[in-house]
């Protein structure tokens, strides 16, 4: 019965992303049109600056929590893409190159891991990814770490033992999408950082 909920969540998840991107891409584009007519000022820069980040947050969550199937790659210029959009104007660095191409369900992976470590650096940072053969680890960095332990023990279980805000969802994802395909994760948090294996 899990697993067919965690699917039907999944779907979900890619039935809003789905709806969800394409107006939010005409708005973006209808922006851009204006600009290039003439139309300026801060009022109409912090609308493209709004439409521009929506866009990219709902493309890293149709990437996080929509529905991956075996047999799906991503390039990785688009996970490039992705993560420049979200974050090149934001207080948290990512540092990573991602390869060429990865499994769909890696790449979920990832974006669910790395919205864990953003949560651990809310005053802003860096996040570090690290990869050997299919293995990666992403260590989050900065001025104040502030994860909440009681959160980030949900990792090392497939179904939390405590409820889950919206913003935490993915601490609860993750894990049970590791354990469907016979992986774990493990955390370490520490004063000076926020450390990730998958």
């Amino acid at each position: 019965m899990g697993q067919h909920t965690d699917n039907l969540a999944a779907l979900i998840g890619s039935r809003i992303c789905h709806d969800l991107i394409s107006p939010i891409g005409a708005v973006t584009n209808g922006l851009e049109l204006m600009s290039m007519a003439g139309g300026q000022g801060p009022e109409l820069d912090l609308v493209n600056e709004s439409a521009a980040n929506a866009n990219a947050r709902i493309r890293l969550f149709r990437l996080a929590f929509g529905q991956a199937t075996p047999d799906q790659s991503t390039s990785g210029e688009e996970i490039r893409g992705i993560l420049k959009d979200v974050y090149d104007k934001s207080r948290v660095t990512i540092d990573w190159t991602p390869p060429l191409e990865l499994p769909r369900a890696d790449a979920q992976v990832l974006m669910l891991a790395l919205l864990c470590c953003e949560q651990a650096i809310p005053q802003g940072g860096t996040i570090t990814v690290t990869q050997e053969q299919r293995a990666f680890t992403l260590i989050a960095t900065g001025p104040r770490i502030m994860a909440d332990p009681s959160i980030w023990e949900n990792l090392g279980r497939p179904y939390p033992n405590r409820d889950i805000a919206p913003s935490q969802v993915q601490f609860a994802l993750l894990p049970r999408l590791l354990a469907e395909r016979g992986k774990t994760c493990t955390y370490r948090l520490s004063q000076g950082e926020a450390r990730l294996a998958l």
